[in-house]
């Protein structure tokens, strides 16, 4: 893509208004666009990034047998009624139309999913299998002060299993775990991210939530020195050693959630009266899970953890280009002629290039290329033209090479 046709501009300056590493980042790189507190736009380089964990999560839940979807955002109310939660979810957007029918803005689609379910499944050689979306939510969150980190409208992964008993969901929520971990080890969060253990509530004893560490975090929680695994501080009270290893060495850390996994058993089944026939022909409940990564989470999270005083950092799984092709601008034309010819020919190989075309300073355009945060900045000038090789600047390191055009190529290649 050529810069000079990107709609969007950076900024010099953060905005007044943010106060979260992540929001002023993005908004000044020209990534995302705030609408209003815990509302956010997604720019053309932010959509991409955001496309890349989307594409990334859906290869992972394939891999897991999931069977993808699309639920509306819109809920009838007595869907909600049938579970209890129209009146005791203190976070659910309520919406009324003319007539005085009443509809909940989504915030998760358990209430949609099984009702969905229950048409097609009656027997016990319906299941297993489990259904997953991509999907906006709405949850009337009062502390929206996070950047996109803590939303009012996102965009979250949910994926629900439908098992006949509970052994077989626990067999297929320990498989998810490992789903979960490549998952984040694919973003680039992999190294910071723990299975973490949490209250379970009114489905089991625990659930599991995926925790990054950092100092941005809103979550306390207590990390095993032995086994890597850890505890949320709403459960440590009662659980003084980790609960996977039993060790007493665990120490305290700020953490972010960006997954969940929860073992519903028959919560949701029992009141839609989801159903299956045995071998025998008896009626059985319907036994679920439930898996939920926030896109929105995992991006921000990126943000905090590895942005620097420069600006974005992205892996190269995610970012929203693999190159920054700068070109240094000279009354020479040889300089853009050599630009357009490498432009051309590693777009032809499949390299994504963004390729800054524009009349600016070299100054302005390097800062602009660290702020973006593009794996890669490849530079062409009259300099590099004369030596007949290209600058290549690693976003990550820091480190600076001259290589020539073969092993810019292969270097492209490897990436």
């Amino acid at each position: 893509m050529r810069q000079s046709k990107l709609f969007t501009k950076a900024r010099k300056e953060a905005p007044a208004d943010e106060v979260a590493k992540n929001a002023k980042l993005l908004i000044r790189a020209g990534f995302v666009d705030k609408l209003q507190a815990g509302v956010y736009t997604y720019l053309p380089l932010g959509l991409r990034v955001l496309k890349n964990i989307e594409n990334i999560i859906r290869e992972e839940m394939n891999g897991a047998g999931g069977q993808e979807i699309l639920m509306p955002s819109l809920h009838p109310k007595e869907f909600w009624q049938t579970t209890g939660r129209w009146d005791t979810m203190d976070d659910l957007y309520k919406v009324s139309d003319a007539s005085g029918r009443e509809n909940a803005l989504g915030p998760t689609h358990e209430e949609i999913v099984v009702p969905l379910v229950k048409q097609f499944v009656s027997s016990y050689r319906d299941l297993p299998f489990a259904t997953y979306q991509f999907q906006n939510k709405f949850r009337m969150e009062l502390r929206a002060k996070s950047g996109i980190l803590r939303g009012r409208e996102f965009i979250m992964k949910d994926m629900y299993s439908f098992h006949r008993d509970e052994a077989d969901l626990v067999a297929y929520y320990e498989m998810m775990k490992g789903v979960y971990a490549r998952v984040f080890e694919r973003v680039g969060l992999g190294e910071r991210t723990y299975l973490t253990f949490a209250s379970g509530g009114s489905f089991s004893k625990y659930s599991h939530e995926f925790q990054t560490v950092t100092p941005a975090g809103e979550d306390t929680i207590y990390v095993c020195d032995t086994c890597r695994v850890a505890v949320n501080k709403e459960i440590i009270a009662d659980q003084s050693t980790c609960p996977s290893c039993e060790s007493g060495d665990l120490h305290e850390e700020t953490a972010i959630e960006v997954g969940n996994i929860f073992d519903l058993k028959t919560k949701f089944s029992d009141p839609f009266k989801l159903t299956y026939k045995d071998e025998e022909g008896k009626e059985q409940p319907v036994v679920m899970g439930c898996y939920g990564i926030g896109l929105g989470r995992i991006l921000g999270t990126v943000v905090e953890v590895l942005g620097d005083d420069k600006g974005l950092v992205w892996p190269r799984a995610i970012a929203p280009f693999a190159m920054h092709l700068v070109e240094i601008s000279s009354a020479n034309t040889a300089v853009h002629e050599e630009a357009e010819k490498l432009y051309r020919e590693l777009s032809g190989q499949g390299v994504e290039v963004l390729w800054d075309d524009r009349e600016a300073r070299a100054g302005e355009k390097f800062a602009e290329s660290d702020l973006m945060g593009i794996p890669l900045r490849v530079v062409i000038s009259e300099k590099t033209l004369t030596e007949g090789k290209f600058e290549i600047k690693d976003r990550a390191t820091g480190e600076v090479s001259m290589v020539n055009r073969a092993e810019l190529i292969k270097m492209c290649a490897m990436k």
